[in-house]
């Protein structure tokens, strides 16, 4: 049987799509002391349209089996 695991959803205002990322990467730092936050997992989306998400870091896997801790869209290599 597993555990059952629960997600943590803090809404945030902001006036743009730029500014709800930059939100969301602060946010995302600021607490990624904590072992079991998934921050590779951050996205943000119009209140209106909450079922479109729009990632906030870089998804790639690196070779260390992390995820790249860049901006989504970046450009260059991670």
């Amino acid at each position: 049987m597993t555990v059952p695991r629960f997600v943590v959803h803090l809404p945030v205002a902001a006036e743009d799509l730029d500014t709800a990322r930059r939100y969301a990467r602060v946010i995302g730092r600021a607490v990624s002391f904590l072992g079991n936050v998934d921050r590779a997992e951050t996205t943000v989306s119009y209140e209106d349209a909450q079922g479109v998400h729009h990632r906030v870091f870089c998804d790639r896997l690196l070779g260390s089996g992390r995820r790249c801790p860049r901006n989504a869209d970046h450009h260059g290599d991670c």
